[in-house]
């Protein structure tokens, strides 16, 4: 019995280098990504733009046509509704939303015509046709032609399945976080 708890209180020293190297591996891993999310660096997993690692750039002006952003989308029942559907992903936005990456396509003041496929002032959008269905066969509301409001932005993703302003329609130009920009990322 004595044997038996002198090994238990003692630990061979190849265990105990493991453990060391392990805690010490662990606690730079948790230093480097505290430094990247605190400079910005955040992780893309979904296929509505390239897979891997982007970085949230400052904006000191209003954000324009074209360019790709980061977005808190507003609480509402829209956003509520997509992310029990599992198009939203948790995160530190108002209403526990993550970010979202996209690409801004109308500003205040410009006209969107949605039928089924996206034209800003009377121009079609490239691969922004309406799906009627979700990949689980779920209707899809999708948004009206109108004209983008002042302090609003209408945002697209290329990519068909994805979530943006042709299902929940312009977003508060004060949920834009700052410019999306690439660091190291893949595009299947």
């Amino acid at each position: 019995m004595i044997m038996m708890m002198r090994e238990g209180w003692t630990m061979p020293r190849q265990r105990r280098r493991a453990c060391v190297t392990i805690s010490v591996a662990a606690g730079m891993f948790g230093v480097l990504f505290a430094a990247g999310w605190s400079g910005g660096l955040r992780i893309n997993t979904t296929p509505s733009e390239p897979l891997g690692l982007w970085r949230i750039v400052p904006l000191t002006r209003s954000v324009l046509p074209g360019e790709t952003v980061f977005v808190c989308p507003p609480d509402n029942p829209a956003m509520r509704e997509a992310r029990q559907r599992g198009y939203l992903r948790r995160g530190l936005c108002p209403g526990g939303f993550g970010p979202l990456i996209k690409t801004v396509i109308a500003v205040a003041g410009q006209r969107v015509d949605v039928t089924d496929r996206v034209a800003i002032d009377g121009l079609p959008i490239p691969r922004s046709r309406i799906i009627e269905k979700d990949a689980q066969g779920r209707s899809l509301r999708h948004d009206q032609s109108r004209m983008v409001r002042p302090g609003e932005v209408y945002l697209h993703s290329g990519f068909i399945g994805s979530w943006d302003s042709r299902y929940f329609g312009p977003v508060p130009q004060s949920g834009v976080l700052g410019l999306a920009q690439e660091v190291l990322t893949y595009a299947p």
